[in-house]
């Protein structure tokens, strides 16, 4: 079918075809070798034709299925010459129209970006609630049934090829390598402006349409494509009813509907791959552009500095020399000049400073330029006080916690509400108790358990059995909540706490 793209008349095959095309949006079925002349010069065919040329071209087209030759026998023809250009007239195969749609659909792949279109969604939505009031509409409403649904379709085909186009795209751009980074930094920076506006209520939208595929559904889906397809009002064809293939055109691409924003087997819709890809493409973009910058904002590598450096020192005066090596190692003047052995008697002056001892240089005279002082060693300092104002404030924190257990301790289960009145520190206690307990999963019962942190307590904490409010109050506010049943106890191990309930009671109050 495609055979005319190749070879050395491959264009002129193609512009034929193109002319035969035009000539189809004219309603022009056929054409004489005149007319396809006239056609050339239209599609942009400029180059000359002979007639030989153009009867081989057409020909060779014939040949190939792509047009259909007849005899014109309704005109009348004057000289044999006539007869012999304008007899044949030729008109597009079916073949013909499927390979020069086929090139045209190639070239507009070829010329296309893609695009992430936040309309097409809004668009999908709104023509699935026009479908959702038109199924409860009369008969008459079946033409506007069938124009609705394949918008409904060119929508859904728009938003398929353009998002396929557009991560074709976006997936190159993720792996290419620019050799202009200015330009090729603006590209990403441009793109992850574009997804990040895309990604604005893209859940809504989603949900949107998947709302509106459900509505529709309720309705019924084969009775609406039922009355699409007399809306369609199909004209009568030689052969198979083409009612069935329209009819099974229409629940293919319902299914590719449902596959993008309601599928059915449970998967994930297309439309949340399509945000999650979105999402690491913003990623991918954001790190190859950070690595740009680092590039810019990186210095050279040493290996250039050592080549630029070595260049400064061929081009440099011989009185240039020794300030250039200073300058560019930092090697100053020597630090350690002034520094003198320990005793400097037990050195003879006689003797060279080559054969004399070395004086020992610190390595904080290295790094910092100061030299070392040894003083005397400091005090050290009486923590005695420390530690029995420590020791003395843990006994009192630990008899503050005991009072607190021993007024929150109950012989059996009680209801939140007898506490009463409580001292700020032992409501606390409280209040820890009971959230740990309703964080804790609850049991069979319903009852929920819980410990303190050092384990030494443990809570049960039932529903309550009645509506109750329980009020407790401290110095510094009241609390009002439901009146759980609690059992407060000391936990694995008998109570450790002297005092009776009642005692605790009145401690408590």
């Amino acid at each position: 079918m495609f055979r005319f793209t190749t070879g050395e008349k491959a264009d002129l095959y193609g512009a034929v075809l193109e002319a035969f095309g035009v000539a189809g949006e004219h309603l022009e079925t056929t054409l004489g070798p005149d007319a396809v002349r006239e056609r050339l010069r239209l599609v942009g065919w400029v180059a000359d034709v002979d007639d030989g040329e153009l009867h081989d071209a057409l020909d060779r087209l014939v040949k190939w299925e792509l047009l259909d030759v007849v005899h014109n026998h309704a005109e009348n023809y004057r000289t044999a010459e006539e007869y012999e250009r304008r007899n044949l007239q030729y008109s597009l195969t079916r073949r013909g129209e499927a390979a020069l749609a086929g090139v045209r659909h190639a070239l507009e792949v070829l010329a296309s970006t893609g695009a992430l279109q936040t309309a097409v969604l809004e668009a999908i939505a709104d023509r699935l609630d026009d479908l959702c009031l038109l199924s409860g509409e009369p008969a008459s409403a079946d033409r506007r049934i069938y124009s609705t649904l394949r918008e409904l379709e060119a929508h859904l085909e728009a938003l398929v090829e353009n998002t396929k186009a557009f991560n074709g795209e976006l997936q190159r751009l993720l792996r290419a390598e620019g050799a202009d980074l200015e330009v090729f930094r603006e590209v990403k920076a441009a793109t992850v402006a574009y997804l990040q506006e895309f990604l604005v209520n893209l859940d809504l939208r989603g949900q949107a349409v998947t709302a509106a595929v459900a509505r529709v559904e309720e309705r019924g889906t084969a009775l609406l494509r039922e009355r699409a397809l007399r809306g369609a009002e199909l004209p009568p064809v030689a052969g198979e009813d083409p009612a069935a293939g329209w009819l099974e055109s229409r629940r293919a691409r319902w299914a590719g509907l449902r596959a993008w924003f309601l599928p059915d087997d449970g998967a994930r819709p297309r439309i949340e791959q399509l945000h999650d890809i979105a999402r690491r493409a913003i990623v991918s973009l954001l790190q190859v552009l950070e690595r740009i910058n680092e590039s810019r904002r990186r210095s050279s590598s040493a290996v250039q500095d050592f080549r630029e450096l070595a260049r400064w020192f061929a081009a440099a005066a011989e009185e240039d020399l020794h300030r250039l090596w200073s300058a560019a190692f930092g090697l100053g003047p020597a630090r350690h000049a002034h520094l003198a052995h320990p005793d400097p008697e037990l050195i003879p002056s006689s003797r060279s400073w080559s054969e004399a001892p070395p004086v020992e240089v610190s390595a904080l005279l290295r790094t910092s330029g100061r030299t070392e002082r040894f003083t005397r060693t400091a005090r050290v300092r009486d923590v005695r006080a420390v530690r029995a104002e420590r020791a003395e404030r843990a006994r009192a924190e630990r008899a503050e916690l005991a009072r607190a257990w021993q007024a929150l301790e109950t012989d059996g289960p009680v209801r939140l509400s007898s506490f009463g009145t409580l001292d700020p520190a032992v409501f606390e206690r409280l209040l820890d108790l009971v959230g740990r307990a309703l964080a804790a999963r609850p049991d069979t019962t319903g009852s929920r358990r819980a410990t303190t942190g050092d384990g030494r307590v443990e809570i049960a904490l039932s529903p309550p059995p009645d509506e109750r409010t329980a009020v407790l109050r401290t110095t510094k506010g009241t609390l009002a909540g439901p009146d759980y049943v609690v059992l407060i106890t000391a936990a694995g191990a008998a109570s450790p706490f002297p005092r009776s309930g009642a005692a605790r009671r009145e401690a408590a109050g």
